[in-house]
């Protein structure tokens, strides 16, 4: 029988407290409150991030230094005194999860969670120099990005009544900036036709002996994966780099020594650079206006990693083959010394080919039998 989840920890109850404080942030923004409504706007974006996270399992909101709040998370009330974890958190863990959610919009968040601790801890009024259409803008947006993964829309989520305003808002900043990487592209494209015949062919065929990793200093931040793709302005080959999303083992193949795995590797773009018309994009936003293809998938080997689960016996024995394995019993033999009988002491495993077992000291002279 599932357990009930705390009313803290509970992805319903988060996303209703989220729709009342927008509402309230709404309402001030109607008589002209402008430093209070992105007050309760700011509240109403993290309670929103918290319900996205909570929709996959409470626990990960729940504050992992606080044992009871573990406890909550699984369905365990073993008290009233419940924890979450911090904004920063809360944004880090949404940018692995939600692939539009990007380290600029991961930024952006940050920043008013952080004014709004400095409007409520300080003495300090940061509300008070915010620029309302610029930061409207990116605040709806984030909204948007968020309420997407998790299948719903800013009218869903606001009420029909309420939703024309922040949804105009929304579409023109989207068109604004849409417009905006559109031109970029077209002047780098321009730029680069303009260069004669000649050079414009020699820079394409220099472009093609290009590979990722002579280009890793032109990206901004350390991504996991960077790719080539088709520059959308000049048609060179460029570079894409991005965060891993998720990774699927395909198979495995196990030899003498250890188990090879097979990764099938999906990452979100969220930077573009091209090395012969410095077309730059940053954001999976830009990426998508520029109509780029931001994700991208690979295969990967690599050698199965074993871990041991806490110090527990029966979880080393489950996961650790028994020694000599079957499939190696053919390398291993009992040795005793020619000198004595076989005893149980005197005999051991001597592998023939496998380095990290000790072979037996005492006696110098010794015979195989099978």
């Amino acid at each position: 029988m599932k357990k009930p989840i705390t009313i803290a920890l509970n992805k319903d109850a988060l996303y209703a407290k989220s729709q009342l404080y927008i509402r309230k942030a709404l309402a001030r923004k109607a008589t002209g409150e402008f430093e209070e409504y992105q007050l309760w706007a700011s509240l109403s974006l993290e309670l929103l991030g918290k319900s996205a996270l909570a929709g996959i399992h409470p626990s990960l909101i729940a504050d992992p230094q606080h044992f009871q709040s573990l406890f909550a998370a699984a369905g365990i009330n073993a008290s009233t005194d419940v924890k979450t974890i911090t904004a920063k958190t809360l944004f880090e863990r949404l940018q692995q999860l939600v692939g539009p959610f990007d380290k600029k919009v991961k930024d952006f968040c940050n920043q008013v969670a952080n004014r709004r601790n400095a409007e409520l801890h300080s003495g300090d009024v940061p509300f008070a120099a915010t620029q309302t259409s610029k930061w409207e803008a990116e605040f709806w947006y984030s909204m948007d990005v968020i309420l997407g993964y998790m299948g719903n829309t800013l009218e869903s989520w606001l009420g029909t009544d309420d939703a024309a305003t922040p949804q105009e808002i929304l579409d023109n900043a989207k068109k604004a900036k849409k417009q905006s990487i559109e031109m970029r592209v077209e002047r780098t494209r321009d730029a680069f036709l303009a260069l004669k015949r000649a050079d414009q062919e020699d820079a394409l065929e220099r472009a093609n002996t290009y590979v990722a990793r002579d280009y890793t200093r032109l990206f901004k931040f350390y991504l996991d994966h960077i790719w080539e793709c088709e520059c959308p302005s000049c048609g060179a080959r460029a570079f894409m780099g991005g965060e891993m999303v998720e990774e699927e083992i395909i198979d495995t193949t196990p030899d003498e020594y250890a188990v090879w795995e097979t990764v099938e590797r999906h990452f979100v773009g969220e930077e573009f650079r091209c090395p012969t018309c410095k077309l730059d994009l940053d954001g999976y936003d830009e990426l998508d206006f520029a109509e780029l293809d931001a994700e991208y998938s690979d295969t990967h080997e690599r050698e199965m990693e074993y871990e041991p689960e806490y110090g527990n016996d029966e979880g080393l024995r489950a996961i650790r083959p028994a020694f000599p394995p079957p499939e190696t019993e053919h390398l291993f033999r009992i040795m005793k010394p020619i000198s004595s009988p076989i005893k149980h002491s005197d005999m051991s495993y001597c592998p023939l080919k496998h380095p990290s077992q000790s072979m037996i000291s005492k006696p110098t002279t010794f015979s195989i039998i099978s």
